[in-house]
Formats: structure tokens, sequence, C-alpha cells
């Protein structure tokens, strides 16, 4: 896809994780401090042209679990508890959607929602289409596009979940970023033995990726840390920097969106 809009390369994209802004083992549980910091650093002075990306949390995993909507559907289902499914959890994720533009409003800036739902479609399960020119028309005007890992149309499966790491790959191509910042409840990929002092991997790379070991925890129909570590790598394929680091650090995200090399687990732009 070539790259839409403006001044190639000035971009970044922020993902606020759904396990910062929300507590995943609550169901619908807000972190309204954390996410009220995050405006604020989001607003502060010397940011560049920005797209916000944000997850479902406890907002949106319980439900796509319970109703199935990471996979293709069951055949002892009627298509009709899919559908309802569907927008259950798209009304959930809203709620979270609409807390966090309340916060950026609060902040100073001026969001632009841009559902997933209303720009993407899949195809079992899969990104098949999204369109990027909302998010380039809101940046020209001046605005702040923000999107969510949200239920799309699906061609084969009726509806199905396109994760905000997913949309990130694809939007970080469509719209030439210089930067993909995922900002998570930890500092980076941790290794080292459970119980012990665990360290952070600075290198995101295959190798890392091959021996990623599952971990327990909150349910995540997303694909949790390695489909994130995958999106990663793409986004690296494909000429821009990518970072995952901690966003209860105090001034971590500001600092990333502003280009400056934050402690955290990196995977640096490869010639495309």
């Amino acid at each position: 896809m070539r790259p839409v809009g403006g001044d190639p390369r000035t971009r970044v994209l922020l993902k606020l994780g759904g396990s910062l802004i929300t507590r995943k083992r609550e169901v619908e549980k807000l972190r309204p401090k954390v996410l009220a910091r995050l405006a604020a650093e989001i607003g502060a002075p010397g940011a560049v042209p920005l797209v916000v990306l944000h997850g479902a949390g406890s907002f949106g995993h319980p439900g796509a679990a319970r109703f199935g909507l990471a996979g293709p559907p069951a055949d002892c289902r009627p298509a009709s508890e899919r559908a309802r499914g569907g927008a259950i959890v798209s009304a959930e994720v809203r709620r979270l959607h609409l807390a966090v533009l309340r916060a950026l409003v609060a902040a100073g800036l001026a969001p632009w929602s841009v559902p997933l739902g209303s720009v993407a479609r899949n195809r079992a399960g899969h990104l098949a289409e999204l369109d990027p020119s909302p998010f380039a028309s809101a940046l020209q005007r001046g605005q702040l596009p923000v999107t969510f890992g949200d239920v799309v149309p699906d061609d084969a499966w009726g509806v199905s979940i396109l994760s905000a790491d997913t949309a990130a790959v694809e939007l970080a191509r469509a719209l030439a970023a210089a930067r993909v910042v995922f900002a998570t409840d930890v500092p980076g990929v941790l290794e080292g033995p459970t119980g012990a002092r665990r360290r952070v991997v600075p290198e995101v790379d295959d190798a890392l990726l091959a021996r990623l070991q599952p971990s327990p925890g909150a349910t995540d129909v997303t694909g949790g840390l390695r489909a994130k570590l995958e999106a990663m790598l793409e986004i690296a394929r494909g000429g821009a920097d990518a970072v995952l680091i901690s966003g209860l650090t105090d001034g971590a995200v500001s600092r990333a969106i502003r280009g400056e090399s934050v402690y955290g687990s990196w995977a640096h732009a490869r010639a495309p």
C-alpha cells in the first residue's frame, strides 16, 4: 500500500495496552489515574503528529472469549449468537474508548475517533483491508486520530476480532510512520527464571520470538506477547522502529513519542 497524505516519516503510532489502562483480571475496570497521566504525556510540548491506538483490556477480552470471536464459528452455535456476541463486545469496548477520548480531551487534545469496525474488515480472522484515509485526514486537520481493538466484519466468519497491534502494523506502513511505541504494564520483554530478578531483553529479533515461552495470566484473545513481538518485527521490516516500554514509568511515553531512546525492548528499522 502506498503511504497516504502529508509529510512522510514524521508520524508516530502509540499503542496503549489494555493491561496498562485497565485491570485485565477485573471486568471493565479502568485505571483512571494512569489514563489521565498518559493523556497528559501525549499532550506534552514537542509532540509530533501522532495516532493513538488502545487495547480492549478487561472491557473486551472476556466477552470476545465467551463468544469465540477470535476463532471460526462453532458448528453447534447459531450465526445469530455470534452476531449478538459481536454487538455486545463492540458495545463493551466502546465504553473504554469513550473513557480514553474523554481523558485526551481533558488533557487539552483534539481526539478524533476512528473505530476499526468502520474502516477495516477481516477474512477468516485475518486482516483483509484497512482504509487509512480517515487517519490521514484527521492528521491533516490537526486532530489526534484514536482507534482501538475492535469487532470488525469478516468475509468468512461474519464478524471477528481485529487487534490494535495488527492495525498498528498496517497503519505504520500506510501512514509512513517513523516509530511505533507499544506502552504496556511491563518495561519490555522479560527473561529469566520465575521468582528471580528478570532482565529486559533490549533487542527484539527472530531468535527471541523462537525461545519465547507462553505465560499464564488473564484471558487475551489477540495472541498476547508473541503476537505483539511478531507485529514489532513486521513493523521493523517495513522500515520503522518499534519499541515495547512501560507506560507506568512517568515520562517514558512522552520521551518515546518525541524520538528519545527509552529503556525497553526494541525492534530497530530494517531496510524495506
